[in-house]
């Protein structure tokens, strides 16, 4: 009898697979608590990937038992539920006037979005099929609700490691951004000065922003009026000054629980057997590619203008056009006061980091527009 209860027990169902991932969740929870990268996300996330490969864990489906984690994932992620609230969320946290004060900097918001497709075009070639490409390719948004949302609405069955890379690379970018952005840059173009001149914004170009944003983006790309529309709602509530409770309830509650109740659901789709594979390697290498690239493109087409303009431009506030706020504009101000410690370009570098926020999730959109229709 004793012996049978231990055959029954998790000893004899562990893998060294498991084990691999008990210590990916142990890295996540050690990134999330000592280096303080991404822990609303990276603990849970961390903690769900050491969770759900436990041998015969009770917490995910196997044979006749349902598991709580997969009963949260159809209700949370497969609804799209989850992604969409986090929206609302982001977009009550955005501030939009540096924007609207310098509207030009939309272009880098879409420049910088190079990287997705460019990694669409290199995960086809390595043999990825379209709808997994192109939920790889996304990684490159740097904006985790919207990988999770396209990489869920292609049905990618790389869904786990697809949201590893994701999060994993937006807390990175300080390290990352800036070696890409030295490969392609010199020093003298690093020191460019830029005057920035903070024209004011009225409340009703603040409110009338994200209505008319929702709108053409509708019209013109209608897969996408989801991702934008919540994200612009966010803004809404934010900016519409009379609903003041509920935008601080959905900049902190709001995002903190779903984004805890996110990481750890998502775990689901980080099992031994589904995530211990030659292609979640691929994956997480692709998604660093489409970091740099995406940091990369928005630098070359600074560059560009930079030929036709008089009034140079800092190329480095290209790299800023990345989802990643305010994290990338941070990093860009940073630098520019290393090569130069009077040299302020924060509120450019902003300017392109909000847009970034709309180039992503609009990209995205286009990305799910396409594959309807093309594939």
């Amino acid at each position: 009898m004793e012996f049978l209860e231990f055959l029954q027990s998790g000893f004899v169902n562990i893998t060294w697979k498991m084990i691999v991932m008990w210590v990916i969740g142990a890295v996540l929870i050690y990134l999330a608590i000592k280096k303080n990268y991404e822990p609303a996300l990276l603990l849970p996330m961390g903690f769900g990937a050491i969770l759900v490969n436990l041998p015969l864990s009770g917490a995910i489906t196997q044979g006749e038992q349902v598991g709580i984690l997969n009963e949260m994932f159809d209700f949370g992620i497969a609804t799209e539920a989850f992604p969409l609230l986090l929206f609302i969320g982001i977009g009550a946290m955005i501030d939009f006037t540096p924007l609207l004060s310098n509207p030009k900097m939309l272009l880098f918001g879409a420049a910088a979005q190079f990287g997705i497709f460019f990694t669409i075009l290199v995960a086809r070639l390595l043999g990825f099929d379209m709808a997994d490409a192109a939920s790889i390719g996304i990684i490159g948004a740097a904006d985790g609700p919207t990988s999770i949302y396209v990489a869920n609405m292609l049905n990618s069955k790389y869904i786990g490691p697809i949201i590893v890379a994701a999060y994993s690379y937006m807390a990175l970018v300080p390290i990352v951004q800036p070696w890409a952005i030295k490969l392609v840059t010199t020093k003298a173009e690093r020191k460019i000065r830029m005057e920035y001149s903070g024209k004011n914004v009225s409340k009703t170009a603040r409110i009338l922003f994200p209505i008319i944003v929702t709108v053409i983006t509708g019209i013109f790309a209608p897969t996408a009026v989801a991702l934008v529309g919540f994200l612009m709602f966010g803004n809404l509530i934010r900016e519409c000054g009379v609903l003041d409770s509920l935008s601080e309830t959905a900049q902190h509650a709001l995002v903190n629980l779903v984004t805890l109740l996110l990481g750890i659901t998502v775990a689901t789709k980080m099992t031994a057997a589904d995530f211990v594979t030659v292609e979640t390697f691929i994956i997480i290498a692709l998604g660093l590619v489409a970091f740099i690239f995406d940091s990369i493109g928005g630098v070359l087409f600074a560059k560009l203008i930079n030929l036709f303009s008089k009034k140079k431009i800092n190329p480095m506030i290209g790299a800023a056009g990345i989802s990643a706020f305010p994290m990338s504009a941070r990093v860009i101000q940073k630098m520019a006061q290393k090569e130069d410690n009077q040299n302020f370009l924060l509120m450019h570098a902003v300017s392109a980091n909000v847009a970034g926020q709309i180039g992503s999730v609009i990209a995205g959109g286009l990305v799910l527009f396409y594959m309807s229709r093309f594939f």
